[in-house]
């Protein structure tokens, strides 16, 4: 690969089998790679002088107002679009489930399953640190009521 002066990058593409994929992929990476490398040292300037030039995730479009609404920011997550079966057969009888339908039922049942687990695992740990409170008060209560009394009454005792 080489660059001439002009800012054109030719290209020789070199391949085993020779096929057209692996000759556009090599185009495509050289072509990149290219573009980046004149690109490279201006890209700082382009992007402080421009206010629309970015490289963040893009938003979903009306996400705010979606999350503030309770909605999800994507609309495809869940809701009846997304939940409810596409078709009906005529006498209605419901339709087979699709694919993906399948696929979310089983990650929210595997969802489901984790919730019960991780919560009866709070359970159990929220127990037991009661237990070890209770038993500490006890070993506590245990210890003062063992401790040496003092004999007679501080009042009797002679000043000297």
């Amino acid at each position: 690969m080489a660059a001439p002066s002009g800012g054109v990058c030719f290209f020789r593409t070199t391949s085993a089998n020779g096929s057209a994929w692996s000759r556009s992929l090599m185009f495509s990476v050289k072509m990149a790679a290219c573009v980046a490398r004149r690109l490279g040292p201006r890209l700082a300037k382009i992007a402080s002088m421009s206010r629309t030039f970015h490289c963040s995730t893009v938003d979903q479009s009306g996400g705010a107002w979606r999350v503030k609404h309770g909605f999800p920011i994507n609309p495809s997550h869940y809701g009846p679009l997304t939940d409810l079966p596409d078709w009906s057969f005529a006498d209605g009888r419901p339709a087979p489930p699709m694919k993906n339908h399948l696929h979310r039922k089983e990650r929210n049942e595997n969802l489901a399953r984790r919730v019960a687990m991780i919560s009866a695992e709070m359970d159990h740990g929220m127990e037991k640190w009661k237990a070890k409170q209770n038993e500490r008060k006890r070993q506590a209560e245990e210890k003062r009521r063992n401790r040496l009394q003092p004999k007679g009454s501080s009042q009797e005792q002679d000043p000297k």
